[in-house]
């Protein structure tokens, strides 16, 4: 029989495991639109003009942001793994719906209902990884989450050789995904379990909404890490949804092409910075408590000359190399965020203060949308769209070493233990 520790920590990992193919399907799910905007604006002919497709993505991100706190604020009051299931198969049931609309109308019902489902995973499943992972392994954890991400992005970007195939089209993809994620809610509601956190002497029983505001509003570094998750997403949500078009646009190449060179160069090179960021995280908190800090920062640094360098690409070879420099950069951010919020807030907050990082952020990632596909209608060039958001990327560096984090708690994995089934 495995000590306590062993089979604890065995407990942590298996958590990862079983959510990475939820976070694959997730933003599978998103960035199969996106590459295949082509043929789905040529389906549904009312969607007209660059704008529209702007706000249709913009309203996802809306709903999504608007209801991420009281996705946090259900995992963190009731139970993060019925949050997580339910969560992945009503989001598999819109993703099915959305290839059968034939009307724009209906298509932004669909991403408003995306929005509704999606909005409570990523707080529920990023506080439950942090429930079982503590500062030893907490980053690395985070980041093979966020490599299925990418991984799922990268899928996505493929998407667009299916929607172009006369025997499959657009449709095909967001059914047969539909599906699958619905049949995975099942055994993962069954295997997946939420640890009992010992109480502590800050816990006072099970807040409200209203009444977890005041300690994380009061929070000036809570306040400084909104700003942070916030500044740089503005240009990763343009690349993330927009590069497909811009890269066929561009350098006159096909949907399938632009969808893979949109996704697989900045994705692949996110795998590899969320490895490496995670790993020096880890490390650079042995010797300092900013450690973390420090890691995401270095990761921002990279995304300032991306942005510029993608929108001043003269070449296919050179956008991809700068996307690939922005994946690097993106991959040492996004595997920190959620560790930086657990050093400066209390465990039975982290979900709710997720939920409400996410509504400050994707609110702006909508607006980036809906307003960068204003100033596509107006011909505005790339360079000067992308320069305001290399600007935006410098203030979260400056943003970011201003917060102060507290000491990670010298908690193990073995003092968390996991509920039986409810």
């Amino acid at each position: 029989m495995l000590p306590a520790s062993q089979s604890a920590a065995r407990t942590a990992w298996l958590v990862v495991a079983l959510l990475a193919p939820v976070a694959l399907l997730n933003y599978l799910d998103r960035q199969m639109l996106a590459s295949m905007k082509f043929s789905v604006m040529a389906d549904i002919q009312d969607i007209g003009s660059d704008a529209n497709w702007g706000r249709m993505l913009g309203q996802f991100k809306w709903v999504y942001a608007f209801l991420s706190p009281l996705g946090g604020l259900i995992a963190d009051r009731f139970s993060r793994r019925w949050t997580i299931s339910g969560s992945l198969f009503a989001w598999s049931i819109v993703t099915w719906i959305t290839g059968h609309v034939t009307t724009y109308d209906a298509l932004l019902w669909t991403r408003t209902l995306m929005g509704i489902s999606e909005a409570f995973y990523f707080p529920a499943a990023l506080a439950l990884i942090t429930d079982h992972h503590f500062g030893p392994t907490r980053s690395r954890a985070i980041g093979v989450h966020q490599m299925a991400v990418y991984s799922g992005a990268i899928l996505g970007g493929f998407s667009g050789y299916i929607a172009d195939s006369p025997n499959l089209g657009w449709r095909t993809a967001f059914t047969f995904c539909g599906v699958a994620g619905a049949l995975y809610s099942i055994p993962l509601l069954a295997i997946l379990r939420d640890p009992v956190r010992p109480a502590t002497p800050t816990q006072t029983g099970k807040e409200s909404f209203f009444a977890s505001l005041p300690p994380l509003l009061a929070n000036p570094s809570f306040l400084l890490l909104v700003l942070y998750f916030t500044l740089p997403a503005l240009a990763a949500w343009i690349v993330r949804d927009w590069m497909p078009a811009i890269l066929k646009q561009q350098f006159n190449i096909q949907q399938g092409p632009a969808g893979v060179a949109a996704t697989s160069a900045p994705q692949i090179a996110a795998i590899l910075g969320a490895v490496l960021g995670g790993f020096l995280a880890d490390r650079w908190m042995l010797r300092s408590t900013r450690g973390r800090i420090y890691a995401s920062a270095i990761g921002v640094a990279f995304i300032v000359p991306a942005i510029f360098g993608v929108g001043n690409a003269s070449s296919l070879t050179i956008a991809m190399a700068f996307l690939a420099l922005f994946g690097l950069g993106w991959g040492f951010f996004d595997c920190n965020n959620m560790p930086i919020l657990c050093q400066i807030v209390r465990p039975e907050l982290r979900a709710t203060g997720y939920g409400l990082m996410n509504l400050v952020s994707i609110s702006c990632g909508g607006l980036a949308d809906w307003g960068f596909g204003k100033l596509r209608d107006a011909k505005v060039p790339l360079n000067v769209s992308f320069t305001f958001f290399a600007g935006a990327a410098v203030l979260a560096i400056l943003t970011v070493l201003l917060i102060r984090p507290r000491p990670e708690a010298t908690q193990t994995t073995s003092q968390t233990t996991s509920q039986p089934n409810a």
